[in-house]
């Protein structure tokens, strides 16, 4: 699979090195140019390569979006419509300053701008060194650490959640785009380090 990743930071990074690490193909962007990630590439290998933010946009059937939540309108919204778009990003106020939610989910904003494409929530639960560490394919689902997702669009999320399996964590859909509150931080789940049958189990199944 091809997939474009936009934000290179601590999630966009790890998570470009563990999808080239199972194999699938990733093109990583950020606002400060393709020169600025050459090292990370390098290090990377053959299966990655370093784009603009247009280029990894359009790069493969799924995008990543790892950028900070304040700057979600700079997503370019017409060269994603169509595309599985998968948005970690996490609201801080004291980073984002004051963005009105109206009682909708962050997500949700993300899918407002992105008309037109498949969003599902993930990849903003867990710290970026548990992501580089705790995947683990050779133990059962239930017992892997969970990675939550959220949408409105089931074959994406099915999409979506075999790479996080891939990867060697383990999925739990916790419904549509709104439902994704139930990820956002503050939230029982934001940030803790629990299995699949632990979340379930707090999460009332």
């Amino acid at each position: 699979m091809e997939i474009g990743i936009i934000g290179a930071g601590r999630i966009g990074a790890t998570l470009a090195r563990l999808l080239v690490d199972v194999g699938q193909r990733v093109a990583i962007s950020n606002t400060r140019g393709p020169a600025s990630l050459a090292a990370l590439v390098a290090e990377l290998g053959p299966r990655a390569q370093t784009v603009s933010v247009a280029e990894a946009a359009t790069f493969g059937e799924v995008v990543i979006e790892a950028i900070p939540f304040g700057r979600y309108r700079e997503l370019p919204a017409a060269l994603l419509v169509g595309k599985v778009v998968v948005t970690a990003a996490n609201y801080y106020p004291q980073r984002d300053g004051l963005i009105e939610l109206a009682g909708r989910a962050q997500s949700e904003l993300v899918a407002e701008h992105l008309a037109g494409a498949r969003i599902v929530k993930a990849f903003n639960t867990i710290w970026y060194q548990h992501l580089q560490t705790q995947g683990d394919p050779a133990k059962p689902i239930a017992a892997r650490r969970v990675i939550p997702l959220s949408g409105d669009d089931p074959a994406a999320k099915q999409l979506v959640a075999d790479l996080i399996a891939q990867l060697g964590f383990g999925p739990i859909d916790l419904g549509s785009l709104h439902d994704s509150t139930r990820q956002e931080p503050d939230s029982p789940i934001y940030n803790k380090d629990l299995t699949v049958a632990q979340a379930r189990a707090l999460l009332g199944g």
